[in-house]
């Protein structure tokens, strides 16, 4: 399975902040370790606390017998439980909850705190006085905190305690303890929610500020990607953008220059076979129209020997035909005139120019046509027909029609022959290739056929596949752009 490369950079983006989330975070726990009350530190502190002082206040100009239901009130705004106990634990309205031992410490007599070492010595013991107390005892205990957030319970819930004042002023002050279920709860009750939009917005303009360059680099990938596909299908004329002042614009330079010369290369050698075959037509030529005098002058016991010397000559003069044929189709890919071209007359010219009109089924609309060079069109459905006529027979069922596929149209000659060994359906179109290598070549041909078909629907701007029908026969599809 693949994924694509921007899928990939935004992945590796996340993971990095989620990282850097996980780093400091443990830095937090090793240095001082984490503590829920730290949430409850600095604004969010401040919040709850003047949450809490605020209710506080409304109880106070209560009477006390609607107390609870304020309290119930601001339970059910809040998605909380939540009560005022005294400073000996006991609940003096709201819910009765079972509190944690960790909030327990909260209430007892609160002691004045040691005293400070930079309030200077204490005075010295008058005679009389009172003895003070001894070096090593234990100093009175530290105040109460005055906000402390735990996380305990079955099942754990969140527990928040907030001293206030007490709503009855000769009170000496209370605590309000919230029972918090869940954390996003705690979350809006803190007013935290802005911070963690915050942080998602941070993480989303993160991604927008690497979508340009992750797009161009998946982009530039891309084109370079269609452009060697291109190539590997032959079309050497294929060349990309050398924009960037990085690696993929270097390494679009190399495919450009490994283009050019590919094509170079492969047009000498179209060249080179087109003026081997023109060269070998003439003499070809005259060896045929000598062949036909010695037949007519020879004994008639020699006839029999000449007339295999003639077949071979005529094979000889054939093949040179076909790689000729071959040559120009490819040499004229660049000179192609692609115009709007009726497939109904030509195929019947091609079907009448093989003489196949007893043999070949066509089914084509008379309105319909493709874009293409006519002369090299007919060239290719010659050729595909004749591949049938030679391989199917002429006994077996071979047909001729079209269909429409997007902004396109198959052209699909089909027959009911022996088709070719699946191994081989991949390099039909190869020149000199022939799918079976024991073929005779007076039944196999010299394999230059179906390259033909090949260089024609490439010069027409089309393609050509072939492919085995089940349960036998063999069809090729030439597609082409509709008109």
């Amino acid at each position: 399975m693949r994924f694509p490369l921007a899928l990939k950079v935004s992945g590796w983006l996340l993971l990095n902040l989620a990282l850097l989330v996980t780093l400091a975070t443990g830095l937090i726990v090793t240095q001082g370790g984490f503590k829920w009350s730290a949430l409850v530190e600095g604004p969010p502190g401040r919040r709850i606390q003047d949450l809490a002082e605020a209710t506080a206040a409304e109880l106070h100009d209560q009477f006390p017998a609607n107390r609870a239901e304020t309290l119930a009130h601001f339970g059910e705004k809040h998605g909380v439980s939540v009560a005022f106990i005294g400073e000996g634990g006991e609940t003096l309205v709201g819910d009765r909850a079972e509190l944690p031992s960790e909030l327990r410490g909260m209430f007892g007599p609160k002691r004045p705190p040691r005293p400070s070492r930079f309030q200077g010595p204490p005075p010295e013991d008058e005679p009389g006085g009172p003895p003070g107390p001894p070096e090593d005892a234990p100093g009175p205990p530290a105040p109460h905190p005055q906000r402390m957030l735990v996380h305990a319970g079955t099942p754990a819930v969140f527990w928040l305690a907030v001293r206030v004042k007490a709503p009855e002023a000769a009170r000496p002050g209370v605590t309000m303890v919230l029972r918090v279920p869940t954390l996003g709860r705690l979350l809006q009750l803190l007013d935290l929610t802005p911070w963690l939009w915050l942080a998602a917005g941070a993480v989303v303009v993160s991604l927008l500020f690497w979508l340009p360059f992750v797009r161009g680099l998946t982009r530039d990938l891309g084109r370079l990607t269609r452009a060697t596909e291109a190539i590997a299908d032959g079309r050497f004329g294929t060349r990309v953008a050398e924009k960037r002042r990085d690696e993929l614009g270097a390494l679009g330079g190399s495919v450009n220059r490994m283009a050019g010369r590919l094509d170079r290369l492969v047009t000498g050698q179209k060249r080179f076979l087109g003026d081997i075959a023109h060269e070998l037509g003439s003499p070809l030529g005259r060896m045929q129209v000598s062949v036909e005098i010695l037949q007519q002058r020879a004994d008639p016991g020699l006839h029999n020997a000449i007339t295999d010397v003639r077949e071979e000559v005529d094979h000889m003069a054939a093949l040179v035909g076909e790689l000729l044929a071959f040559t120009k189709a490819g040499l004229r890919a660049r000179d192609a005139v692609l115009a709007s071209v009726p497939l109904a007359p030509l195929v019947a010219r091609v079907i009448a120019r093989e003489a196949a009109d007893d043999a070949v089924r066509v089914d084509l609309p008379d309105t319909l046509a493709v874009r293409a060079d006519a002369d090299l069109l007919a060239r290719a459905l010659s050729n595909l027909v004749r591949n049938a006529l030679r391989h199917a027979g002429r006994a077996a069922a071979i047909t001729l029609h079209a269909e429409n596929a997007r902004d396109a149209v198959d052209i699909i000659v089909e027959d009911e022959g022996p088709g070719v060994p699946a191994d081989a359906l991949a390099r039909l179109g190869e020149p000199l290739f022939r799918p079976e290598a024991a073929r005779s070549r007076e039944t196999g041909g010299a394999g230059l056929g179906l390259a033909i078909v090949k260089s024609c629907a490439e010069a027409c701007g089309g393609d050509v596949r072939f492919e085995n029908r089940q349960p036998r026969g063999f069809r090729a599809i030439l597609r082409l752009p509709v008109a």
